[in-house]
């Protein structure tokens, strides 16, 4: 998730378990423990300028649930050990308060798409349960409410109980999420079954800042189809668009280190395409036709096979302005055409 809401949801874990009296403490150091496993951008800029290492890497070490206790211990420890305040005179609701700030965060993450390695350093694919956008304001605005309640009443009765409902508003808003999805999924299996694509590897996402529309991609023999469900405006069968990938030429290139990396990393839901005798490599999982987030050039023809190539990410051109409205208009509007309506008429294939 962004930054905000990790740092507001660091800080009313931790406020809401240490006493009173330490409230704003535990404000400003949940706040701080909150945003801390995103901080392994940096030493990963600064190991390599691989991108696709740098995409795969992050949400790893600094998002394990197998590390991220043995940090709260140190920390806890280093605190009683050394200070002579709050941590040394409530030691196990501080312990608390550090462990479950740390370890909110990789869960809270794992609930969007993007991939977060729970158990670093065992290798199963990252987890991904996509029931929440990356930015989603209506999960993070309570918690913010509550924060901003607490920094000013400090020890007050009025302080907790914010802190309390701005916590329990948002996990609900978790749950809601995971029930539109199964609602979705539901609409998604049905179509796809007869569609006859019902084994076919699928994946289901909320677009941006919402969960009442939803993007659904399923993987098929020669590339992948697309669909959208709102739950405010769809009726019928859920409608999917077919596009076409160079399967070929990712499997001559799937034991490229980048390839199977990437593979691994986005549980193989990944289009490919040749662009000017370079294949191009699209997560299928953030963005949609035809714009993805995170596309990388890996190899490049060399007459009759390919050759491997440092990879690059070509730079992206997307109208973000423009996604969110035509986003906005989806949610309550049932198109004609099966795709989010972005202007252009999108074919059924």
């Amino acid at each position: 998730m962004d930054s905000l809401t990790q740092i507001v949801l660091g800080a009313s874990v931790a406020a809401a378990i240490v006493p009173a009296a330490h409230r704003r403490a535990a404000l400003a150091a949940g706040a701080v423990l909150g945003t801390l496993p995103d901080l392994d951008g940096f030493p990963i800029a600064l190991m390599t300028d691989d991108p696709v290492l740098r995409m795969t890497l992050h949400r790893g070490l600094t998002h394990s649930l197998l590390v991220l206790p043995l940090v709260a211990v140190g920390i806890w420890w280093l605190f009683k050990r050394f200070g002579k305040g709050r941590v040394a005179e409530s030691p196990v609701r501080w312990f608390w308060a550090i462990a479950l700030a740390l370890i909110t965060h990789p869960l809270l993450d794992a609930f969007t798409v993007y991939g977060t390695q729970l158990w670093w350093p065992l290798t199963p694919p990252p987890a991904m349960w996509s029931s929440v956008f990356i930015i989603d304001p209506l999960y993070t605005v309570w918690l913010l409410i509550g924060v901003l309640v607490a920094a000013f009443a400090g020890p007050r009765l009025i302080a907790g109980r914010m802190i309390a409902a701005g916590l329990v508003l948002s996990t609900a808003y978790l749950g809601w999420s995971l029930v539109a999805k199964t609602l979705v999924d539901r609409e998604a299996d049905r179509a796809l079954v007869a569609m006859g694509l019902g084994d076919a590897p699928r994946f289901s996402v909320p677009m941006p800042a919402n969960t009442v529309l939803w993007r659904v991609v399923a993987m098929t023999d020669d590339g992948y189809v697309e669909g959208f469900r709102s739950l405010m405006a769809d009726q019928g069968p859920m409608r999917f668009t077919a596009y076409s990938s160079d399967v070929a030429a990712l499997r001559e290139n799937a034991g490229l280190p980048a390839v199977q990396r990437l593979a691994w990393f986005n549980h193989g839901f990944m289009g490919a395409a040749v662009v000017d005798d370079t294949l191009q490599l699209s997560d299928l999982r953030m963005g949609n036709e035809p714009d993805y987030f995170f596309r990388f050039d890996v190899a490049r023809r060399a007459g009759d096979g390919w050759r491997s190539i440092p990879p690059v990410q070509p730079p992206m051109a997307r109208d973000l302005a423009g996604t969110w409205n035509a986003t906005w208009a989806r949610i309550w509007h049932q198109p004609a055409s099966p795709g989010l309506d972005t202007g252009e008429a999108v074919g059924s294939h």
